[in-house]
């Protein structure tokens, strides 16, 4: 799996979840290809624990 690069981001609040994701993925490498995304909610007590795999791939810059 050469190239395949992996970010995990967690939270228990949806907002601060989402706004991880959204920095995660503009951090990303600007040669990088989004390959997937993995969700998964997990109850723990009365809180919530959110989790996502993001996948990606860096790839040779296009050439023109």
């Amino acid at each position: 799996m050469e190239g395949i690069r992996f970010r995990l981001v967690t939270g228990t609040d949806p907002d601060l979840f989402q706004e991880r994701i959204n920095r995660a993925v503009e951090e990303l490498p600007k040669d990088a290809v989004l390959v997937d995304v993995k969700f998964s909610a997990a109850g723990e007590g009365s809180r919530v624990l959110l989790a996502a795999l993001i996948v990606y791939k860096q790839v040779e810059p296009w050439r023109d």
